[in-house]
């Protein structure tokens, strides 16, 4: 789906792109395709969405139905969008050595729990924020296996690697978790 800042000055477009976010949730609502034209295909749509919230069945999006649009769109568009990633700042030049705590280590620790789960050949680290000895032995492993100089220290290297490991084990995770 297009990002919304493409649909600025475009209201046609816009109604349309919120009311197709709406029926991938609610049978109910038909969808439509969001073409710009105000054609028939939005006017069914508008005017069932109109139906199903007790407003007058025009077929038009007027300010009222607009309003109910919006405030229907919101909470589905959350549920419907894949959420923004996360940006998480680590410096090049950081390195975080053992006993020293670090916000991002509360991350890190949640990663290596989740590949310490799909891999089984990592250590289970605690949920410091502090690089103590159960995450550096963590961190250690996880160089080994990842082929990196094991030092049981997060730098930028190993950093970048789990990022890249963590949503593979993640998703190993929920799949196996489905079954």
């Amino acid at each position: 789906m297009r990002p919304m800042e493409s649909f600025v000055g475009q209201p046609v477009r816009s109604l349309q792109t919120m009311l197709r976010t709406i029926a991938q949730q609610d049978a109910m609502q038909p969808s439509v395709i969001p073409d710009g034209i105000y054609g028939r295909q939005t006017v069914a749509a508008v005017s069932a969405f109109q139906r199903r919230y007790g407003l007058p069945i025009t077929g038009v999006a007027d300010l009222d139905t607009w309003e109910q649009i919006v405030a229907v769109y919101e909470p589905v568009r959350i549920l419907t969008e894949q959420p923004k990633a996360l940006q998480i700042y680590f410096p090049p030049e950081q390195i975080i050595r053992r006993g020293q705590s670090d916000p991002n280590l509360y991350v890190v620790q949640g990663m290596l729990i989740v590949l310490s789960q799909a891999y089984g050949s990592i250590a289970v680290p605690g949920m410091t924020g502090v690089l103590d000895i159960p995450t550096a032995s963590s961190l250690s492993d996880f160089q080994q296996l990842s082929q990196l100089p094991v030092t049981g220290e997060l730098d930028r290297i190993t950093w970048h690697q789990l990022a890249l490991h963590y949503p593979m084990a993640a998703r190993q995770l929920q799949k196996s978790g489905e079954k």
